[in-house]
This record gives structure tokens, sequence and C-alpha cells, in this order.
């Protein structure tokens, strides 16, 4: 688990095919690795990878077929930046939100634009996802745990501080740039419980307005 409070800027220094999934290396920047072993999970833009290996100056990680299918590490080239955390402890500060690295969908930068000291971005999430987003509520991006300032159908907006933009790679973001999006984890479980015995079922349509209705939720 992790709480989406971004800890170094990495780099992407190696990527090597293997079979059908992807072996990566990571320049691991100003995080702290003296503490992680063999086995130990760092979210890598938001993507919960286990290390592998350990160089020396980062970190290799092996990435599944199903990884690659649901997130944006496809599209990684040597010399990307990406956002690194290291999974959370019993002592650590809570200051973002619960985030579990497991990677809902993939999202894309609509615009972004200048707002006093801060910038504001829109960015666009798969439909699937549009339920789990409300205003005010937290979403991940990239491993960055965020606060939804409005939203607008599949579309939310984001206002964002000069300090998260130096500290993580928000600031490299334009029009058109992909993320991994994951959803708040107690609306996805809150889901599932509303379902009920329905969960059970297989093939279910999930949490619908006329299963709402059906149930007295109006």
């Amino acid at each position: 688990m992790f709480t989406g409070i971004i800890e170094a800027v990495g780099e992407i220094t190696e990527l090597k095919p293997q079979g059908g999934d992807l072996r990566v290396r990571v320049k691991s920047g100003k995080l702290d690795l003296s503490d992680v072993q063999l086995g130990d999970s760092i979210a890598t833009n938001g993507v919960c990878l286990t290390v592998v290996d350990l160089p020396g100056d980062g970190y290799w990680a092996d990435v599944s077929a199903e990884t690659l299918d649901v997130t944006s590490v496809k599209s990684w080239k040597t010399g990307d930046r990406v956002n690194l955390e290291k999974a959370l402890t019993p002592r650590t500060r809570l200051g973002g939100h619960i985030v579990s690295g497991h990677v809902d969908g993939i999202g894309e930068v609509v615009w972004r634009r200048k707002e006093a000291r801060a910038e504001r971005f829109r960015l666009r999430a798969p439909d699937h996802l549009a339920k789990y987003i409300a205003h005010k509520g937290s979403i991940t991006v990239d491993g960055t745990s965020l606060t939804v300032n409005a939203v607008d159908g599949a579309e939310f907006e984001l206002t964002i501080v000069p300090h998260t933009l130096r500290e993580t790679v928000m600031g490299d973001y334009n029009a058109g740039t992909r993320v991994n999006l994951e959803v708040d984890l107690i609306a996805r479980y809150l889901e599932r419980l509303l379902l009920g015995d329905k969960a059970a079922e297989p093939d279910s349509d999930g949490l619908t307005v006329e299963f709402l209705a059906r149930h007295g939720f109006s």
C-alpha cells in the first residue's frame, strides 16, 4: 500500500522485452534505497512494481503482460521521468489517501492552464471510471494523490500547486499526455458491497441506476 505522496522522481534507463512481458530498470534519483530489499514494492508512476534486482543507483522490476495491457508502462521509453514512492510502513504519515498501486485505467490530459501561481489541469478518464470520480474526492494520477476540483462527465479538473509541479512528473504534462489512474479504494469496495448477493452472479452488470431503484435508492 502507498499514500500517493511522491518521494522522488526517477528515470527509466533500460527496457528489456522478455517473452511477452517486460523487465525495466529505474534510476531512483534521490529516493533512499538503503532500506529496500529484493521483493519490496515501489510505486512507479502509480504502478506497484516488485524489486527484483538492486544495481546500486536504482532497481530492476518485472512488468507482467496484464500490467502492460492496463497501464501506460507499454509506452515508456528510456529517459522518461517517473514518480516514485516506497510502500508505506506502520510509521508512515498518511498524508495523501490509501493507494494500492493497482491501476484502474489510463487517462489523458485534455488541457493545462495557469491559475495564479498554480496550474489547472483537465483530464479525461475512461468512461467506466467516471462513476468513481467525485467533486472534492481523491484520485491518484501517476501515483500522486490529488483532490478533484471539478467533474464534468468523464472529465475532471485538478489544481496543482508549484511544489507538486516541481516534485512530480506533472510538470512534464501537456495536452495528450497519457496517465495512470487509480480511483478511490473505498468507492470501489462500496460499489461491491451495495451489490449484496448480486455480486456473486456471473456476468453481473454491476451497480446500475435500475438496480438502485429496485432496492429503494432514489
